[in-house]
């Protein structure tokens, strides 16, 4: 049977496509869940009409984001007993104990205080109510955690132990699962890429409206918002991804090796810059790259060994028995570089931005300009862009939202991919993972039908977001600008005594 088309094969691509479309709304929905619990704290503390406007408007974005990210989750946890039976069975009782907090805990946490939050504008005083959404932040952010430390324990696998007899893992220690360093850097790094990906939304649907000088005093206030929140998450995520790179670079060698196309191993290691290779004959034809760089990289040291992949590989021989232990090098190496690239795109130009719209007193009074005027673009100190300028950079934000999507997925598939030949670290491969009952003509069906429910879906969420974006932020009616002071509703129902389920 060919390969391409082999039920292993087959369940993979099913599992990265919906996995790669899930994740598409997974750090929207952590960021904005923060972002707008933010905007509401700044107006229950200042009660300016533009921080509930904006509080509403990218509320109603994010719950449409949560909704979509629900509905595709869902399928994942299907596919362990559809394609990924053997896996199930090996790791139910080590990766069930996170997935069974994350639904108890951190879902149904989360999910109480969203309708609290939906339904409780006209019934609840302005600060339980900001509270809720404030718990529907933490309830994201715990949500991820216990996601990511499963997937951690693939990454690493600890406080467990074979039971030879049933043939499983089972869970032994399950603080250490949690609390282990892959799963904390881990955490870290994907919390601070989450940032960047809301920044980067918000600053591209204010810029959309600015640029059409609609709404101004609400996306003024959240493009500076979107910036901030890119420039700080993007330094942030730099440095959580240095530390994770670490930590890969010891548990995971020929990842690293691979991310860099390194074939031998090297004493001040160089930082590949481009590298076209032979596979096969294991090295590089063409390559530009930095010396020393990789083994600072890994150990904070510009002369510092780092292994190959030919080195790496005849260990893992020695260890494991013989096969090809290598992942596939150019997905390993380009897609680095896609999450690095796209990553670093969307700081600079968070940080071009930020400083465009600087505050007041970096600019010439004539340059200054109103909280209901669109901001001057100012590069340098006496000039303003010119209009056709100032058009590409609203433009160039609109688009600076896809990058750090684009860097999410390809982290992803770095992540995943340069993990192969194993589905768990060291003790499972893959290919042992896949159910033995499930045929070739199964898989290449429920891959094709979840893939076109998949891009229907991509077209209703599309729509809705662009249908909403465009309204923009709604206008506020008396009842947004006074709500009530008592759980239940304005003193006048009072005598209404199911208030609440009105």
């Amino acid at each position: 049977m060919d390969l391409a088309l082999a039920p292993e094969t087959l369940a993979r691509w099913q599992f990265g496509i919906t996995t790669v479309y899930h994740f598409l709304f997974v750090p929207l929905t952590i960021s904005l869940a923060a972002l707008t619990a933010g905007l509401q704290t700044a107006w229950v503390r200042t009660d300016n009409e533009k921080y509930l406007r904006a509080t509403k408007f990218w509320g109603k974005l994010f719950l449409i984001n949560i909704a979509m990210g629900v509905v595709t989750g869902i399928v994942q946890e299907f596919q362990f007993g559809m394609n990924w039976s053997d896996y199930s069975r090996f790791v139910g009782d080590v990766f069930g104990a996170p997935l069974a907090f994350e639904a108890l805990i951190a879902f149904f946490f989360e999910s109480t205080f969203i309708g609290l939050w939906i339904f409780g504008w006209d019934k609840l005083p302005k600060k339980i109510h900001l509270a809720c959404i404030w718990m529907v932040s933490l309830g994201t952010v715990l949500s991820t955690f216990f996601i990511l430390a499963a997937n951690s324990w693939m990454q690493h696998p600890v406080g467990y132990r074979i039971n030879e007899e049933r043939g499983r893992a089972e869970l032994t220690d399950f603080f250490k699962v949690l609390t282990q360093d892959t799963a904390l850097t881990q955490f870290f790094h994907t919390i601070t890429a989450a940032f960047l990906v809301g920044g980067a939304f918000m600053v591209g649907i204010s810029a959309f409206h600015l640029a059409r000088k609609r709404h101004i005093p609400v996306m003024r206030t959240s493009l500076r918002v979107g910036l901030v929140t890119v420039v700080a998450a993007g330094m942030l995520t730099a440095v959580s991804g240095d530390s994770l790179g670490k930590v890969m670079f010891k548990q995971q060698p020929m990842k690293m090796a691979a991310a860099e196309a390194l074939w031998e191993g090297e004493d001040g290691a160089p930082f590949s810059l481009f590298a076209v290779g032979d596979v096969a004959e294991g090295h590089n034809d063409v390559e530009i790259s930095i010396p020393g760089v990789l083994s600072f990289l890994a150990d904070n040291t510009f002369t510092s060994h780092v292994p190959g992949i030919n080195d790496i590989n005849a260990e893992l021989q020695e260890t494991y028995g013989p096969g090809d232990y290598r992942p596939n090098i150019p997905v390993a190496f380009w897609s680095f570089r896609w999450m690095i690239g796209f990553g670093m795109a969307s700081f600079g130009l968070g940080l071009l931005g930020l400083w465009l719209t600087r505050r007041k007193f970096l600019l010439p009074p004539a340059l200054r300009t109103g909280e209901d005027e669109v901001p001057h673009l100012v590069l340098f100190k006496n000039k303003a862009l010119s209009p056709k300028f100032a058009r590409l950079y609203w433009i160039t934000a609109l688009w600076t939202m896809l990058f750090p999507l684009i860097a999410n997925s390809w982290g992803w598939i770095f992540t995943e991919m340069g993990r192969q030949p194993w589905v768990v670290f060291g003790v499972f491969q893959t290919r042992d993972a896949v159910s033995p009952g499930v045929s070739q003509g199964e898989v290449l069906t429920s891959m094709i039908g979840f893939t076109a429910l998949y891009a229907i879906l991509a077209v209703i969420e599309v729509k809705l977001l662009v249908k909403y974006v465009k309204a923009g932020p709604p206008e506020l009616t008396e009842a947004d600008l006074h709500p009530p002071t008592r759980i239940g509703g304005h003193d006048q129902d009072a005598d209404r005594p199911m208030a609440f389920s009105y």
